[in-house]
């Protein structure tokens, strides 16, 4: 089913608010963020409880352990991707770029992006790449304030973030226009700093999901994996036939793009990757629980996992003891990759 925009801003403001909300205007549930988390407010209709210290700004992410149940026995194989010590152009030159607000013109249009770069850069070291795609009617903002999806705090000073921004606060990708802009993004990034162009990333909620598996479909050589959490095919697919290390997270009750949409982006990969087909099983609604299926058969070096959980439309789903653990989930998906 593909939706329109205005229809599915809609839906993701009314089914993603309440799930993820720590008070806002229009809003009579609950306005307090459990143990362990804090309200980060982005606008008046929408303030998010991140996990972490709220004194001291940082976030923390449960265990990936808990309330997981794993249907294969062993982890998918790492495979080295690159010699240490190779790099893109930036490497070994002054950073050609700061942290903070950018832009660039893409096909006639100017593009804003949020860099963020690690503190005591070392310009002869080649770091990771991750993208962090917003939600429809968010921006690269939200992404920022939600600190990459809750991967900047685990990333040691060893990744440089990138936050695109949408056209019209979303990711139409007309024309491939929004693929061309992530092309431009990549070689701007890599021309100015040092990174290892093996280990490109790239995630995203909802339609920042959906573009995130857009690209692992274009752009099979550019991204070394992709973490799509309840996303659909609705920024398109072009290619799509070659293998790309595939993380999915989606809600057994997502109202706003279906879990059905969900597995039918995973099943693609699952396909391309060469996996063994499976039906992973899904937590049973009220269980408030979550379960991860790792693919066996996989090609080596492309696994496919795949995370349901007891939940709604939302980017950083909790368990019912109140434990976050997408953003650990997501880090270690691509951590394998080195």
């Amino acid at each position: 089913m593909i939706y329109s925009e205005t229809l599915l801003g809609a839906l993701l403001l009314s089914s993603f608010i309440p799930a993820v909300l720590g008070g806002g205007m229009g809003w009579t549930g609950p306005n307090t963020c459990v143990s362990g988390a804090c309200c980060t407010f982005s606008n008046d209709w929408y303030s998010q409880c991140i996990p972490g210290n709220c004194q001291g700004g940082g976030v923390t992410t449960a265990s990936t352990t808990v309330g997981v149940t794993t249907t294969a026995t062993t982890q998918p194989g790492s495979t080295a991707t690159s010699n240490p010590g190779s790099g893109s152009a930036g490497c070994g030159k002054n950073p050609g770029l700061t942290s903070g607000t950018k832009s660039i013109t893409v096909n006639g249009k100017t593009r804003q992006y949020i860099i963020k770069i690690p503190d005591n850069y070392q310009s002869n070291r080649p770091y990771k790449l991750i993208f962090g795609l917003h939600w429809l009617s968010g921006s690269m903002n939200d992404v920022v304030n939600g600190q990459y999806y809750g991967l900047l705090p685990l990333s040691n000073n060893d990744v440089i973030f990138v936050a695109p921004n949408g056209l019209n606060n979303g990711w139409a990708n007309s024309g491939g226009e929004d693929v061309a802009f992530i092309d431009a993004l990549v070689s701007t990034v890599e021309a100015g700093l040092c990174v290892n162009p093996k280990l490109r990333f790239a995630t995203g909620f909802s339609y920042g999901g959906g573009m995130s598996y857009s690209l692992a479909c274009s752009r099979a050589n550019v991204f070394r994996a992709v973490a799509v959490i309840a996303g659909a095919e609705i920024s398109g697919c072009s290619g799509g036939t070659s293998p790309v290390p595939y993380l999915g997270i989606h809600g057994i009750s997502d109202s706003v793009l279906n879990i059905s949409q969900g597995r039918s982006l995973r099943d693609k990969f699952v396909s391309n990757n060469r996996c063994n087909p499976q039906s992973p099983p899904e937590p049973a609604r009220g269980s408030r629980s979550h379960i991860k299926t790792v693919y066996s058969g996989c090609t080596s070096g492309f696994p496919v996992w795949w995370i349901a959980h007891d939940g709604d439309h939302v980017p950083t789903p909790q368990d019912g003891n109140g434990q976050y653990w997408a953003p650990g989930e997501t880090w270690t998906f691509f951590s394998q990759f080195f």
